[in-house]
């Protein structure tokens, strides 16, 4: 699987963002798929993942302002992300287990294919 995230940016504190992660090969649909962020200086830290069912776990933080999705027909993830603050800065990233393994994971060494990051600066 290889995953290229694009959709960030610099937004004004409060404003919506949604990133997407396409993914090319055939085992998409069968991937639990996450999104991660790292600040500078910062561990990488978990922000949401989605099961092959599309059963949903969010870091606690952040539920409520964030939601993921995916659409298995177009290879595709999604993280909208709602009322953004400064702390959400980072660059996001997007991850897929391997497809052998059902469970949605928190740690980000549990996911075995990244896409590069795209940035997200939330500043006035």
């Amino acid at each position: 699987v290889q995953l290229q995230a694009s959709g960030g940016g610099l937004v004004q504190p409060g404003d919506s963002l949604t990133l997407s992660c396409a993914a090319s090969g055939r085992s998409f649909s069968n991937n639990v798929m996450g999104w991660f962020r790292q600040a500078p200086g910062k561990e990488r830290e978990f922000v949401a993942a989605i099961s092959r069912s599309s059963t949903t776990v969010y870091a606690d933080s952040l539920k409520g302002r964030y939601t993921i999705s995916r659409d298995n027909a177009k290879n595709t993830m999604y993280l909208q992300m709602d009322s953004l603050k400064p702390e959400d800065s980072g660059v996001y990233y997007c991850a897929a287990r391997d497809p052998a393994v059902s469970v949605i994971h928190r740690t980000w060494r549990s996911y075995a294919y990244w896409g590069q990051g795209t940035q997200v600066t939330v500043s006035s």
